[in-house]
């Protein structure tokens, strides 16, 4: 009521702001000093008073940053799943959002984990607003630990959901409770295991028995999922010893409805944060982020659908990346190596590979400039290429993700890749003059090879007859970016004004005369 007046207040609306002031500020801090264990809610009453701040502050000299801190801290933190104040709270954030931006820039990513219980508490029926918020946590100290976050937000359901059943509801202070107990045990062990080697022991048998697969509350996976505050440290606990039993309890129990809204909720997530991390980040964190982004691309939550879409989206991201600045490539080249390396260890990595295959290829390894790295990436390609052609099986049959494989579907995945990693050479070969003597023989390799698949086959044989026509050649299998002019050279993006007939594709499956078809290739490239 005292808001509405102050807004509606024309000629005395400083004086009566002025005198509101010291009420609300009192009542805002009686109002978060309350005992944690009451049962009346605030948060409501509270963000009402921030607005008052934000909109009135300049006319007292007020700084907001305190006030707002406060409310995480003492307020959001114990009622983050109440969901009239985790919706309010979206609210506040999205009406005031340029104002934080400009003024109080820090202080959404430092509060992110705790907006992530938010939406990880009360599940879809916010997705949209949390959607709105989300690029309010983007920041050079939360990009990386953001990204982590989202595509561990299914396992902070688990997390919830086992405090909800050892200690009841959600609402009250029973995640910072266990949190501020639990957390200089662990910090003295982690210093212990850092200087001496010894390692952490498992406390989960003083716990009692509840569930399989429990969380211990002292474990740091569980400390690390259940934080309020970003501490700007990228977080490693998928190597954690609990996190194998974790996630098959979760597997093997039925999944909540929370978990099933978080594991769709989270691929949305994440194509919010690649398309603003696309348009306004640097290439300095891009190059921070594509590593770890790999990284992650075998080890997220193992449910098939989740697993499937989010590949997608690390996919497109990657491809996004290197066509927004191909010199990314060449940054990144010992983690690609590194990549190309694994191809052979599950279907997840080969999958991985392949893109990073293309990538290479459709962009000369970072473009002409960088022959030292073309030239690396070129011998791993090669011998890539040679293991693949060593061995029917490739060493899959090694992995238990490949046992469940047939025999048919194990050497269909190896030709795709060898195709992948034809192509690449033939391609970084074109961009790079200097390759071409060596592309030609691993590709006469692939072409006298009697054991490689018809689709590889062709493939290299192919390659191999267009390296004889150099124009047609660097049309095809050049780059697309920073390509030269020349007879046979298209200019890719004038395609909608040239026609298919211009160019004599009909050389590449030998066929005599001209093309039986004219039409434009409007019809073939997307419409931007």
């Amino acid at each position: 009521m005292v808001f509405e007046m102050c807004k509606e207040a024309k000629g005395a609306n400083d004086e009566m702001v002025a005198r509101a002031f010291p009420v609300m500020n009192k009542l805002f801090q009686r109002c978060a000093a309350a005992p944690t264990l009451s049962t009346a809610s605030t948060g409501v009453l509270l963000l009402t008073i921030l607005q008052f701040f934000l909109d009135f502050g300049e006319a007292v000299l007020h700084d907001a940053d305190g006030s707002l801190k406060t409310f995480f801290r003492s307020c959001l933190s114990r009622e983050f799943s109440d969901p009239i104040v985790a919706e309010r709270t979206l609210e506040f954030l999205i009406a005031n959002k340029t104002k934080i931006l400009n003024c109080f820039p820090t202080l959404v990513p430092q509060f992110f984990p705790l907006l992530l219980k938010l939406i990880a508490s009360n599940g879809d029926r916010l997705d949209k607003k949390f959607s709105e918020v989300l690029p309010l946590m983007m920041s050079a100290g939360s990009f990386l630990p953001l990204f982590l976050s989202l595509m561990d937000l299914p396992m902070l359901v688990v997390a919830l959901e086992k405090v909800e059943r050892s200690s009841g509801t959600l609402i009250g202070s029973s995640l910072a409770t266990i949190q501020k107990s639990a957390a200089p045990e662990m910090l003295l062990a982690l210093m212990d295991e850092a200087y001496t080697g010894s390692s952490i022991e498992d406390q989960s048998g003083n716990s009692g028995s509840d569930d399989s697969g429990r969380l211990d509350l002292a474990d740091p996976m569980f400390l690390d999922l259940l934080k309020d505050e970003n501490d700007g440290i990228a977080a490693k606990h998928w190597t954690s010893p609990t996190i194998s039993s974790t996630l098959q309890a979760a597997l093997n129990s039925p999944q909540s409805d929370r978990l099933k809204q978080s594991l769709k909720m989270a691929p949305r997530f994440l194509t919010v944060y690649f398309a603003t991390a696309l348009r306004d980040v640097n290439n300095s964190l891009l190059c921070a982020l594509i590593p770890v982004a790999m990284s992650r691309y075998a080890a997220m939550f193992p449910d098939k659908d989740f697993s499937f879409e989010v590949r997608k989206k690390l996919s497109d991201f990657l491809l996004a990346a290197f066509q927004r600045s191909p010199d990314i490539i060449a940054l990144l080249k010992k983690p690609i190596t590194d990549r190309l390396g694994e191809a052979h260890g599950n279907p997840a990595k080969m999958e991985l590979a392949l893109h990073l295959c293309w990538a290479i290829g459709e962009h000369g390894a970072g473009g002409i400039k960088h022959k030292d790295v073309a030239r690396e990436l070129f011998e791993n390609l090669e011998l890539l290429l040679y293991e693949n052609l060593a061995t029917s099986r490739l060493g899959l049959s090694q992995d238990p993700g490949f046992d469940s494989m047939g025999a048919s579907s194990r050497k269909s995945s190896q030709a795709r890749l060898l195709c992948f990693v034809v192509t690449a050479i033939a391609k970084l070969a074109t961009c790079h003059n200097e390759l071409l003597p060596r592309a030609r023989v691993s590709l006469a390799k692939v072409a006298r090879s009697r054991t490689s698949d018809r689709r590889v086959w062709q493939r290299a044989c192919d390659y191999l007859g267009l390296m004889n026509e150099p124009a047609i050649c660097l049309s095809v299998l050049g780059p697309s970016t920073a390509q030269g002019n020349g007879p046979g050279i298209v200019n890719w993006s004038e395609g909608g004004t040239k026609m298919v007939a211009h160019i004599p594709f009909y050389l590449l499956a030998e066929q005599k005369g001209p093309p039986s078809h004219d039409f434009s290739y409007t019809d073939l490239l997307p419409a931007e």
